[in-house]
């Protein structure tokens, strides 16, 4: 599903990777951990396209999508869904729209995107927030609400950044178990990025250490 071929990156005087080779499968679970700046992050922004090597290929599902400091195929096209650290959730929105807005940049019909919106809450345990605002929102629900919009466009790939970091042991410990059960219903391939080693043990089928 995702190949990382022969990839070198740096970032001023720093090397990142040096001719970095990764392969996963479809459905696996990669949990990717390691130091503070170790290059965690900055995978998953190679995988999405937010950032280029300075050499290197990465392929996704067969189609080359980067190629040295080249972009073959852009972001919003790579079959990607990402949460970030931050969850860059729009408070200005509220839930339903937060959910939604990926649909509607794709031009899907206002009642499809209503009904989705509530096919994604009742996923993650969040029956009936569509109109509640984010501001509103505990850290565990605002977590749901941005795996919801990750889910909401069917994606083949989700990545992961560092997601439950803000969370209680409790809570924590219950969201990661809502996304492995998840990912073995829909059949998405995860890469998910922690810092916790028991965090990553319950979630990884395969375990990255950088």
């Amino acid at each position: 599903m995702i190949q990382c071929k022969n990839i070198t990156l740096s970032q001023g005087e720093k090397t990142i990777f040096k001719d970095f080779s990764l392969e996963i499968k479809a459905k696996e679970r990669l949990v990717v951990v390691g130091d503070s700046g170790a290059g965690k992050s900055t995978l998953l922004r190679l995988i999405a396209g937010f950032i280029t090597p300075d050499k290197g290929e990465i392929v996704i599902d067969t189609q080359l999508v980067t190629q040295d400091k080249n972009i073959l195929i852009p972001p919003n096209q790579r079959d990607i869904s990402m949460i970030f650290q931050d969850l860059a959730l729009w408070s200005h929105m509220d839930v339903q729209g937060n959910i939604a807005f990926g649909l509607k940049i794709q031009k899907v019909s206002k009642p499809k995107r209503q009904e989705k919106v509530k096919e994604m809450l009742n996923m993650v345990g969040l029956e009936g927030y569509e109109k509640r605002s984010i501001e509103t929102l505990s850290g565990g629900e605002q977590q749901r609400v941005a795996l919801a919009r990750a889910l909401a466009l069917s994606p083949k790939i989700i990545l992961m950044d560092e997601p439950l970091s803000s969370l209680d042991t409790s809570r924590n410990k219950q969201l990661r178990q809502h996304i492995v059960t998840l990912q073995e219903r829909l059949g998405f391939t995860l890469v998910y990025v922690t810092h916790n080693e028991e965090e990553a043990k319950e979630i990884a089928t395969k375990m990255l250490y950088l």
